[in-house]
């Protein structure tokens, strides 16, 4: 689990005491052999709470200018996309899913991290002529504040995430 993971775990279910609300967040233990569907997942009977959550970190410190669909994601020995087997698996469970990226800036700088809904990075991915998004794009959407090595849970920041049902 990378750090940022724990992080977003830990915000998560420090959230779900300090509110009251009934859930919790947990990362699965990866196997080896075995892929996982994603990163982080929340669960909760509250629908605003039932979510998947991929995690992705570029340096932009060290050149990195965009997030790229074939260098930042993988493909399975089936060769489908791991943002389409994601999507699959949102589908299924009826998760609201999201995609986090983690900014790290260098030393000296604060990381910053920012969610993007997963129907539209879905979107982006089936676009023909998006192979990426850039760090500019990113930062258009909505940063995940932090309190010192917490992260700020504020999903009324992350309504355009919606749920992929078939």
């Amino acid at each position: 689990m990378t750090e940022f993971e724990r992080a977003l775990v830990q915000s998560f279910n420090a959230y779900f005491e300090k509110t009251g609300i009934k859930g919790i967040s947990h990362r699965l233990k990866q196997h080896r052999f075995t892929p996982q569907f994603l990163d982080v997942l929340v669960d909760s009977l509250h629908p605003d709470y039932y979510l998947g959550i991929e995690c992705k970190s570029i340096s932009v410190d060290k050149g990195a200018n965009a997030l790229y669909f074939t260098q930042h994601f993988t493909v399975d020995k089936n060769g489908v996309h791991q943002i389409v087997r994601i999507s699959d698996y949102l589908k299924k469970s009826g998760r609201t899913g999201f995609l986090t990226v983690e900014l790290r800036m260098g030393v000296g700088h604060a990381r910053k991290a920012h969610i993007i809904p997963w129907i539209e990075l879905e979107r982006l991915y089936h676009t023909d002529d998006i192979l990426k998004i850039t760090v500019d794009d990113i930062q258009k959407y909505p940063e995940m504040e932090r309190d010192g090595k917490m992260y700020i849970i504020d999903p009324a920041r992350w309504k355009d995430g919606e749920r992929i049902i078939v």
